[in-house]
């Protein structure tokens, strides 16, 4: 070994394995990064779990409820149709354009009801993601991380950068099944 190579490893020895050749001005950041996994961590969590709950019960409701229109509808249809043979054409082409808005106005009331479930489900994320934020704050205080990404964004990262199932456990900890919370604004 040349004077050249002797001086490169002693160099890299100082650097790499005896001790701080320069001292630092800011303390080495652990993990500035971290990563969750929002669908996991709202719905494997218990207050994810009970809105989940309720909107599939409100669900079944509504689905129930449109057998039971659609049931009315039928037999409304039959009558109407063996009203048609003892009937005039202009009455009878009154009461089925009668018949068939109030068939509209029953669908739209239905997507209506149905769209309201899939705003509600947002409106409950977003103010569980308002809930949960000084828990993540707190993970990100204690891993030294300036950043929280969701998993889906991050192309690749390295094994503990990962904190959903910490912060499912602290936010059950904490929120439970959100039950007793504030009642959101409604939007």
């Amino acid at each position: 070994m040349g004077l050249r190579g002797f001086l490169l490893s002693v160099l890299l020895l100082a650097g790499l394995g005896g001790g701080p050749v320069v001292a630092q001005e800011k303390p080495l950041v652990r993990n500035a990064i971290l990563t969750i996994d929002q669908d996991r961590l709202f719905k494997g969590s218990l207050y994810g779990e009970r809105v989940a709950a309720e909107i599939e019960a409100d669900t079944i409701k509504l689905k129930e409820e449109l057998r039971r229109i659609e049931a009315e509808l039928v037999a409304e249809e039959k009558a109407l149709t063996e009203k048609r043979a003892t009937m005039e054409p202009d009455a009878f082409r009154a009461l089925a354009d009668a018949f068939d808005e109030k068939v509209q106005e029953i669908r739209n009331a239905q997507d209506v009801k149905a769209r309201s479930l899939g705003a509600r489900m947002e409106q409950e994320r977003a103010a569980y993601l308002n809930l949960v934020l000084p828990v993540l704050g707190k993970l990100m205080e204690e891993r030294g991380a300036a950043i929280v990404l969701d998993r889906r964004t991050v192309f690749a990262a390295a094994n503990g950068v990962d904190i959903t199932d910490e912060a499912l456990q602290r936010i059950d900890a904490t929120l439970g099944d959100g039950k007793s919370q504030e009642p959101t604004p409604e939007e």
